[in-house]
């Protein structure tokens, strides 16, 4: 493996540490921690005191200073190594642009106060934007790394258009089930219960927050969705090489994890562990999907480093 693509999996590395270490921030109502100030922690570069909820904002904007370093740093030496053009250049590029849209939505979270204990319905927005754009920022740093580090497909098909209307099918319905369960999360941080019973009760009742009624639609969404995506990577394995069909597989086995570390879940009221174990499979779900669409998307052989 190049030093290149030890690099750029070193970058999915961390942008996954980041993304759950925000689940964190969020879980433990941690996002106010630093105040409404941003770049600076309650008006200060450096907060030495403070609260646990201070320490625990302040790591993340730490760690998500650091990975914006680390993907500048990628981009630099993927334009320096790669040709124009190049798809390599083209993912650490967009790996950028998004990691620059990452750092502005958590400051607008920060800003317009809409973290801690803030129940607005505006907040689901931002979430669902932020936990959106995230999962794209993930796709791009993982494509990098990927194409940088694996050969080409071990195919010569061109993706057929059935192919590709599986592909956005798949990528759409992800996108829809992780604001899903941006929302469902919201939920949990802001009217946590102490069991499955008191949670349903909740979510059934007629005076329920928004946030807590639509928590309720999230497993039906994960459901539908977890089936669609083992269906269509099956599907998009009949005709490809043995590598489709072991991605297949693997989104196979995560998904029936998936469900049921979400059933697990919402049986024990959602403790903090389970949130964050429950995000880490949906990471690595939506990272294979998004290796086995390029595979099938993409025929050319990785490019040689210039």
């Amino acid at each position: 493996m190049s030093r290149f693509a030890k690099v750029a999996w070193l970058t999915v590395g961390v942008t996954v540490f980041v993304v759950l270490w925000g689940a964190v921030v969020r879980a433990t109502g941690s996002g106010a921690g630093c105040g409404n100030n941003w770049p600076t922690c309650n008006g200060e570069v450096l907060p030495l005191g403070g609260s646990a909820e201070t320490a625990i904002e302040f790591v993340h904007r730490i760690s998500s200073a650091a990975l914006g370093l680390l993907i500048l740093y990628l981009l630099i030496t993927a334009v320096r190594t790669f040709p124009s053009g190049s798809r390599i250049r083209l993912a650490a590029s967009a790996t950028f642009a998004l990691v620059i849209v990452e750092s502005l939505v958590g400051a607008g979270l920060v800003l317009f106060e809409q973290t801690g204990d803030f129940e607005g319905v505006s907040r689901a927005y931002w979430q669902s934007g932020h936990f959106v754009n995230t999962l794209l920022l993930l796709g791009a740093a993982t494509l990098t790394a990927w194409w940088s580090s694996t050969p080409g497909p071990d195919h010569s098909l061109e993706a057929t258009r059935r192919e590709r209307r599986i592909i956005g099918a798949v990528g759409a319905a992800m996108l829809g089930l992780g604001v899903s369960g941006a929302i469902a999360a919201l939920g949990d941080t802001l009217f946590p219960v102490d069991s499955f019973a008191e949670g349903l009760e909740r979510e059934l009742s007629a005076t329920a927050h928004l946030f807590e009624r639509l928590r309720i639609l999230h497993p039906a969404i994960a459901v539908g969705t977890g089936i669609l995506a083992i269906w269509a990577t099956t599907q998009l394995a009949e005709s490809r090489g043995e590598r489709i069909g072991r991605l297949s597989r693997i989104v196979t086995l995560l998904v029936v994890g998936q469900l049921a570390l979400g059933a697990l879940n919402a049986l024990l009221a959602a403790p903090v562990w389970i949130q964050i174990v429950h995000l880490l499979v949906a990471d690595l779900i939506w990272m294979t999907l998004v290796v086995l669409a390029a595979d099938v998307l993409v025929r050319e052989r990785a490019e040689v480093a210039a």
